[in-house]
């Protein structure tokens, strides 16, 4: 998969995760996050998105995530949804 377009998917509600994607000049995923529980959960919410971009195929894209909280289905679900948006 090749990101060609900025793409976004959720919410800055409670329980759930604003998840933005744009297109990376260099290979790679970089990755932000931003999270109300970042002490507890902040490895497993970068692992969750990370496989899920992998599992995708994605190679280069820079995503930017906002945390409210959400749990591992939404993370995936909210992933997915913006990289297919990007396409």
């Amino acid at each position: 998969m090749k990101i060609n377009k900025p793409a976004k998917a959720g919410t800055l509600e409670s329980n759930d995760i604003l998840i933005m994607v744009m297109p990376n000049d260099k290979d790679g995923i970089e990755l932000e996050l931003e999270s109300v529980v970042m002490k507890q959960f902040g490895k497993q919410i970068k692992k969750t998105i990370l496989d899920k971009v992998n599992e995708l195929g994605v190679k280069s894209a820079v995503i930017k995530a906002q945390d409210k909280g959400a749990l591992d289905y939404t993370i995936k679900a909210r992933v997915e949804t913006a990289l297919r948006r990007a396409l």
